[in-house]
C-alpha cells in the first residue's frame, strides 16, 4: 500500500483540527463527534496544544496526518513534525488571511524544501475574500524566498466544518474528495527505499505510558521495524545505546493499533527505549549513520515553582510537598520538549517555557491533577551573545476597529515596540509591530480593555536581539488585605471605587493576600472583612443598597499577567490567589530597607 505523510499547519483558529476531523469522518476512520482535540483543556479552549497523529485510507492509499498546534507558544511542536513528513496543508482563513503563525510555519516548511498545498478555509464567512487571501498567500511565499516550484502551489477552497472542498470556487461539491485527490496527486510517495535496507527511523514526538514508560513517535526512513527486535538509539556526538522494541503501534483514525512490523515511509510509535529523545535515530546496527538531529526552539520566559506556604496551604490540594512537585515536573519533561526545568535550587524549581500560555497550560494540568503550589512572576530570559546582552523579540499583528488604534500604538510604544506597518481596510486596521517579549508580558488583558474585546492580537518570537533597556509597563498598584477572615460586601462596596477587585463577598482572605489593584498605582493596605458599624440611630443614608461591580476573576493566565515581582501566584485545585511574598506590612517594609 502506498503511503503519503502530511502535516496540517496554520495560525491558531484557522480550522486545522476541524478539517482533520472532517477528513477522518469522510474516510470512515472515526464516528461523528470524535475529534483530534481529545485533551479536556484543548476542548475547553478550542485550541490544539499537542501535535497528534492520525491516518486515513483513501483509494488504496494510507494517508498519515499530523495535526499541529497553531499557537506560537507551541511552535516547538510544529518544527519537529515538519521534519517527519513530505508535504503540508497550509490552512488559511479566507477572511483573516495570513497571520504571524502562518508566516512562522510556512517559513519552516519552505526551508525544509517542502511543497505546500494551500487550503483557503472558511470561504462561507460573511467577510471572506478568497481571491484577496490567495494574493496575500502568494506574496508571503515570495517574501519568504519560496522557489518557483514551491510558489506554484495547488489551491483548494474549503468549508471545514461542513466537510466541503472545491478546486475552483464555482465548482459544486458535497464532500472533501477534491482535497483528498489533491493530496494523492501532489504529495510524494513516502518512501521508495527497499524494505530489506538497514533500518533507520527518527523520533519526532514523545508520549508516555504508565506501563511501558516513554514512547517515541517515529518516521521510518528506510528498512523495516519489527516487534521484539534488538535495535540501537543513535545521535551525533553520543554513543549508541542498545535496546529492544517491546511495543510497536501504527495509527488508524485516532486509535493506536498494535502491529508486528512496519516498513519504510510509515509513522509508528515505539516503546522500549527509556531515554530516547527528539531527533534520535533508531537503527538495527550500531554502525548505521545517524540522521541529522532536530533542533527545538529555546525557551523565552522563566519563573520559579515553589511549595505553597500561604496561611491556606494544604487545605485544598492533594499533592503539596516539594518532592511531589519535583516528580510531576520530571514526568512532564518526558514529553514536553519545549520545557526546561532546573532542580539546582533546593525546593525552588526554575521552569522555563516558550511563553505565558505554555507555562499556564502546565499549571492548569497540574492543578486539575490535585497539585498545589505557588509561582513567581514570569521573567524574560536575557543572555549574552558575542559580548552583547540579548533578549527575545516578537512580531505582533493586531486587527482592530480604527477608533482604538491610537491607544494601542501609544501603549505598545511605551513598552518598547516599534510599528513596522499599517494596513487600512474599510473600518478596521491591521497594525504590525516588533519589540521585546518583556513588553508583551501583562499586556493582553489591557489590550482587551483598550479594544473593548473587538481586537485580535497574535504574536510570534522572531529571535534574540539587542536588549532594549528599561520599559514602563505596570500602571496599577496592589490592594492588599491587612486582615484574615471572610470578605464582606459592605467593605468591598467601599473599596471598589479605588480600583479593580479580584474577589467576591464571602471569599476567605488572609493578611498579605492581594484582593485587587489600585488605579493610581500605589500599594494600598485595606481591610476587606470590615462590617458596617451599627447604631440605634437611623439616618437617610443608613440603608443604601450595596451595588457591587462584578470582580476581575483571577485565572492562572490573568494572574501571571497582573502580578508584580514581589508577589506569588498561589494555585490550588480550587483557587487561584495572588499574594505578597512577605505577608505582613512590617516584613515588607523591612525587605525594602535591605
Amino acid at each position: 500500500m502506498e503511503i503519503r505523510n502530511i502535516a496540517i499547519i496554520a495560525h491558531v483558529d484557522h480550522g486545522k483540527t476541524t478539517l482533520t476531523d472532517a477528513l477522518m469522518r469522510q474516510c470512515g476512520a472515526v464516528e461523528e463527534g470524535v475529534s483530534m482535540d481529545s485533551n479536556k483543556l484543548e476542548q475547553e479552549r478550542g485550541i490544539t496544544i499537542y501535535a497528534k497523529n492520525t491516518s486515513v485510507q483513501y483509494k488504496g492509499t494510507k494517508i498519515n496526518i499530523v495535526d499541529t498546534p497553531g499557537h506560537a507558544d507551541f511552535g516547538s511542536e510544529v518544527e519537529r513534525v515538519l521534519r517527519s513528513i513530505d508535504s503540508v496543508l497550509l490552512v488559511v482563513d479566507a477572511q483573516e488571511g495570513p497571520m504571524p503563525q502562518t508566516r512562522f510555519v510556512l517559513k519552516k516548511s519552505l526551508e525544509l524544501g517542502l511543497k505546500p498545498i494551500v487550503v483557503i478555509n472558511k470561504i462561507d464567512k460573511p467577510a471572506a475574500n478568497p481571491k484577496h487571501c490567495e494574493d496575500l498567500v502568494l506574496e508571503l511565499f515570495l517574501e519568504l524566498g519560496a522557489s518557483d516550484e514551491q510558489a506554484d502551489f495547488p489551491i483548494v477552497y474549503a468549508i471545514g466544518r461542513q466537510g466541503i472542498a472545491k478546486k475552483k470556487l464555482t465548482d459544486e461539491s458535497t464532500d472533501l474528495t477534491p482535497l483528498l485527490d489533491t493530496i494523492v496527486e501532489k504529495v510524494p510517495i513516502a518512501s521508495n527505499a527497499p524494505s530489506d535496507a538497514p533500518l533507520r527511523a527518527q523520533s519526532f514526538n514523545l508520549a508516555y505510558d504508565n506501563f511501558v514508560g516513554r514512547m517515541a513517535v517515529c518516521r521510518i526512513y528506510q528498512g523495516t521495524v519489527r516487534l521484539g527486535q534488538q535495535a540501537f538509539v543513535k545521535k551525533e556526538g553520543r554513543a549508541a545505546r542498545a535496546g529492544k522494541i517491546i511495543k510497536l503501534f501504527t495509527f488508524n483514525g485516532v486509535q493506536r493499533v498494535e502491529t508486528e512490523s512496519a516498513s519504510s515511509g510509515d509513522i509508528v510509535m515505539i516503546a522500549g527505549f527509556a531515554d530516547i529523545d527528539i531527533g534520535e535515530t533508531i537503527a538495527d546496527s550500531a554502525d548505521t549513520e545517524a540522521l541529522p538531529g532536530i533542533a527545538v526552539d529555546e525557551p523565552t520566559i522563566t519563573l520559579d515553582f515553589l511549595v505553597n506556604n500561604s496561611p491556606f496551604a494544604g487545605k485544598e490540594g492533594k499533592y503539596v510537598t516539594s518532592r511531589q512537585i519535583r516528580d510531576r515536573l520530571e514526568k512532564e519533561l518526558e514529553i514536553n520538549v519545549g520545557l526546561r526545568v532546573s532542580f539546582d535550587s533546593g525546593d525552588t524549581y526554575k521552569v522555563s517555557g516558550r511563553g505565558e500560555l505554555h507555562v499556564a497550560i502546565l499549571l492548569e494540568n497540574m492543578r486539575r491533577e490535585g497539585y498545589e503550589m505557588q509561582v513567581s512572576q514570569p521573567q524574560v530570559i536575557v543572555r549574552e551573545e558575542n559580548g552583547e546582552t540579548v533578549e527575545p523579540f516578537e512580531e505582533v499583528i493586531i486587527d482592530t476597529p480604527q477608533e482604538y488604534q491610537g491607544a494601542i500604538i501609544e501603549r505598545l510604544g511605551n513598552r518598547g515596540f516599534v510599528m513596522q506597518n499599517m494596513l487600512v481596510h474599510e473600518q478596521s486596521v491591521r497594525l504590525i509591530f516588533e519589540g521585546p517579549t518583556r513588553g508583551l508580558l501583562g499586556y493582553r488583558n489591557q489590550f482587551i480593555i483598550d479594544t473593548k474585546g473587538e481586537g485580535i492580537m497574535a504574536s510570534r518570537v522572531t529571535g534574540f536581539k539587542h536588549f532594549t533597556g528599561t520599559i514602563s509597563k505596570r500602571a496599577t498598584g496592589s490592594m492588599i488585605s491587612m486582615a484574615t477572615g471572610k470578605a464582606l460586601g459592605f467593605s468591598l462596596w467601599n473599596l471598589q471605587d479605588r480600583g479593580v477587585l479580584y474577589i467576591t463577598p464571602a471569599t476567605e482572605v488572609y493578611e498579605g493576600m492581594v484582593i485587587g489593584n489600585t488605579s493610581k498605582g500605589e500599594e494600598m493596605t485595606v481591610n476587606p472583612t470590615k462590617n458596617k458599624n451599627l447604631t440605634n440611630v437611623r439616618s437617610s443614608g443608613t440603608d443604601e443598597a450595596i451595588v457591587l461591580i462584578p470582580p476581575f476573576t483571577l485565572t492562572i493566565e490573568r494572574g501571571l499577567e497582573v502580578m508584580s515581582d514581589d508577589e506569588y501566584l498561589e494555585i490550588t485545585p480550587v483557587s487561584v490567589r495572588l499574594r505578597k511574598k512577605f505577608l505582613t506590612e512590617s516584613e515588607r517594609a523591612k525587605q525594602k530597607r535591605t
